[in-house]
């Protein structure tokens, strides 16, 4: 049996990292949905982020997205966010939202629009040396939507170039991460388009480059547990972006449509030694709350990771490796399914206890007033988001 102790253990060091982001407003292709209080600044995104770390005690870090968190003083930034009791994570580069990017950034026939963006990955780098981040997490939406459009083999060759180019700016304990997608907004070929692209570039880069998995960037039915078993085998795998799909990149909470998936990533993850802060894996959301408001769709998010994760440490890995080498089909699966099928929302209310939260985080922030504070408060001004 799993010893109670050090499940509580591995869990008081786990961190989840939220993205700026998802405290704007955020919607569809089709409509943004304007939601009071929604943080008009970075200041204010980092504070309504440090309320999640707050009731939670597992998301000490705020990743920020450039150019939408843009400032004059991003020691300032980080400053303030230390004041919070939050740190920053990663530095998300944005080659995407210009019309320059059309056909492509990084990966773009035009030499000059391939400068420019290796520029702006450049200035992503500037930002972590001032912030302390360590992490520059890179998502392509480079590709082509039509045969023909451009040299496919091409495309990959400045694609390297410049993924070499930013690895040889990054100071001490820098790293890349590299994110890939299967599709959109280029829909015949994507240049980073699944997670054996990723790899084969960070492999190139060598030891400061690592891939990113985002829960909704497969194809319907792909095995993520696989994919994420393979690259912890390589010492590959530098991180996660959590959210739950139903159909392509829904970006919906962690674990709302299928929790049993995130149980088994995680049991993947906790098999590999991924839980050890040594492992070097970065455990962050990525979503957007278009109906739902923001802090609690945070909230919640962080508590279905941390779920899933105590589940993950409830596995009886000595009868699972019993099971498993006596050909015991069903033993071994029913090993994992009693794991899955326990009730861990006690324990985690028993820890959250002993490091005096309270056991309910969502219930705690709804009593706490914040909501109603900054709908008061965060009335004018142009409230953080994207437009569509």
């Amino acid at each position: 049996m799993t010893d109670p102790g050090t499940v509580a253990a591995a869990l008081r060091r786990q961190a989840i990292e939220l993205p700026s982001w998802a405290f704007g407003n955020s919607g569809t292709r089709f409509k943004v949905f304007s939601r009071s209080g929604v943080p008009r600044t970075p200041r204010e995104k980092i504070a309504d982020a440090a309320q999640v770390h707050r009731f939670t005690g597992i998301a000490p870090r705020v990743a920020l997205h450039i150019p939408w968190d843009a400032v004059d003083d991003y020691a300032a930034l980080a400053a303030h966010a230390r004041e919070l009791g939050v740190g920053i994570g990663a530095i998300n580069a944005n080659v995407f939202q210009d019309d320059d990017y059309m056909l492509g950034s990084v990966a773009h026939p035009d030499p000059r629009v391939r400068r420019k963006a290796l520029d702006h990955l450049l200035e992503c780098v500037d930002v972590m040396d001032a912030t302390g981040s360590t992490d520059l997490k890179l998502w392509f939406a480079d590709g082509t939507n039509y045969p023909g459009q451009d040299d496919v083999r091409a495309r990959q060759d400045r694609l390297a170039e410049a993924l070499a180019a930013v690895r040889d700016r990054l100071g001490a304990g820098q790293r890349i991460l590299l994110e890939y997608k299967l599709f959109e907004p280029a829909f015949y070929t994507t240049d980073v388009p699944d997670w054996g692209t990723a790899y084969a570039h960070c492999r190139d880069l060598g030891d400061r480059a690592q891939v990113v998995v985002d829960t909704g960037h497969h194809a319907p039915g792909t095995n993520i547990e696989f994919i994420v078993a393979f690259l912890m085998r390589e010492g590959k795998l530098g991180g996660f972006d959590f959210n739950s799909r139903f159909y392509a990149d829904d970006d919906l909470m962690a674990g709302a449509a299928d929790p049993f998936q995130l149980f088994r990533i995680m049991y993947e993850v906790v098999r590999g030694g991924g839980l050890d802060p040594a492992a070097g894996i970065a455990f962050m959301l990525d979503q957007c709350h278009n109906i739902e408001p923001k802090i609690p769709g945070q909230i919640r998010s962080v508590l279905n990771v941390q779920e899933a994760t105590a589940k993950a440490l409830l596995v009886d890995s000595a009868a699972l490796a019993a099971a498993q080498a006596a050909g015991d089909v069903l033993g071994a699966n029913g090993v994992l399914m009693d794991a899955y099928a326990t009730d861990v929302r006690p324990l985690l209310a028993g820890l959250r206890a002993d490091q005096g939260l309270d056991p309910d985080p969502m219930a705690a922030f709804a009593r706490s007033g914040y909501q109603e504070r900054i709908d008061a408060e965060r009335v004018g001004g142009t409230p953080a988001g994207w437009g569509a």
